[in-house]
């Protein structure tokens, strides 16, 4: 039962990665809207599409949603909180030892 603790540390390595890209995506976002990175910039322009073909599929059902507060999209700070939850909780919780086990097999 070795093989499900690894591939759950796995998920979580992956949906570590991903809030770090929703972070990345966000940060490049702003600094393009305040004037601070030239988006005409090649090495800026490939890294912002790039992490926005990573992200906007998971944001767009969730700004669909949720309203805009003002000029703030606030869909991205949900998609942190629900992948955190996932990664802490649920995944968290399913990658202690034992845990497969004993749901697959349990005590009697």
């Amino acid at each position: 039962m070795a093989g499900f603790t690894g591939l759950f540390l796995f998920l979580q390595m992956l949906i570590g990665w991903y809030i770090f890209i929703v972070f990345i995506d966000v940060i490049l976002s702003l600094l393009i809207n305040f004037g601070v990175l030239n988006s005409y910039n090649p090495v800026v322009s490939f890294i912002h599409r790039a992490t926005f073909a990573l992200t906007d599929p998971v944001l767009r059902p969730i700004r669909n949603r949720i309203p805009m507060a003002g000029n703030i999209d606030l869909s991205p700070l949900i998609l942190i909180f629900a992948l955190y939850f996932l990664n802490g909780v649920v995944i968290g919780n399913c990658a202690q030892p034992g845990f497969i086990s004993g749901v697959l097999c349990p005590a009697i």
